[in-house]
């Protein structure tokens, strides 16, 4: 499991592999929980790139209905079609009301798309932004890989779709939804790996670049930020400096490209006052 996700560029440390493969070995989804940027989407997309699945992702948002995640019915397809019988004469009703809701009228939203689809990925991503019921109405599902549709009847899946759950952790997640779940908590890697990450990602990046950059938001990280970066944001950052080609950075260009990393105003005005030049000197002895 783990071979297979390194070779599509996710870099996956052992807790991770295994919780990985246990979640395919007994069909149950996995829940991935830590702070934004740190891999929890990206695992999905490099899961669904391994086993040569579609990935379908549901956004979760707050507000989100059970109707805007699993179907619903073409109502303009369903009218022109009702028309057309009625302009050729049709007048049963039972006839009519049984077209109308057949399955050609059906919309497949992400969840019904990854029952009726084997393989397929889902991704349900950043679960904690929706509310109770959407929660309950997911736990129900995930535990029959079923949907009924009163006009249809019940919608099995043949085989069930691999789950990636993802919460930032804005709010805490219900236990019943996480006992049905194997859990895995995503902390920001150590240098050594994220360092990894970044020459994978960026193999055209210098090793010099790559190595300052990793040591910078390393740093940036143990200041009291109002987001600290992320790997996503390493990333970005590396990617913005080679695309000004630069080889290296020094501290006046870390300062100038801080919006590439950091979001909020609070936190550049801090890492303004930071001491760029040191850490970069830190990080050539380290070398």
């Amino acid at each position: 499991m783990r071979a297979r996700l390194e070779e599509t560029g996710y870099l996956v440390d052992h807790g991770l592999a295994v919780a990985c493969f246990l979640a395919l070995r007994l069909a149950r989804p996995i829940f991935c929980e830590g702070d934004a940027g740190v891999g929890k989407t990206a695992l999905a997309s490099a899961l669904a790139e391994a086993l040569g699945a579609p990935l379908i992702r549901l956004q979760c948002h707050e507000g989100i209905e059970a109707s805007q995640a699993l179907y619903d019915w073409d109502f303009p397809r369903q009218l022109l079609h009702l028309r057309a019988a009625e302009a050729a004469g049709v007048t049963d009703a039972d006839r009519l009301e049984s077209e109308l809701y057949d399955r050609r009228f059906l919309i497949a939203r992400p969840l019904l798309r990854a029952l009726e689809t084997q393989p397929s990925v889902l991704l349900v991503d950043e679960i904690d932004r929706a509310d109770d019921e959407f929660e309950a109405f997911l736990l129900e599902l995930l535990s029959e890989y079923s949907v009924t549709v009163p006009e249809l009847g019940t919608l099995r899946a043949e085989a069930p779709p691999v789950v990636v759950l993802t919460s930032n952790r804005t709010r805490e997640v219900h236990d019943a939804l996480k006992r049905r779940c194997l859990y895995h908590w995503f902390d920001h890697p150590g240098f050594a790996r994220e360092l990894a990450i970044v020459r994978r990602r960026l193999p055209k990046v210098s090793e010099r670049l790559a190595e300052q950059v990793t040591a910078l938001v390393q740093t940036l990280r143990s200041e009291d930020l109002v987001k600290p970066p992320g790997v996503a944001e390493t990333i970005d950052w590396a990617e913005a400096l080679d695309a000004l080609g630069a080889s290296e950075v020094d501290a006046e260009l870390a300062v100038t490209t801080l919006g590439s990393v950091l979001k909020y105003r609070e936190d550049v005005e801090r890492a303004q006052g930071l001491d760029f030049a040191a850490v970069l000197r830190a990080s050539v002895d380290v070398r």
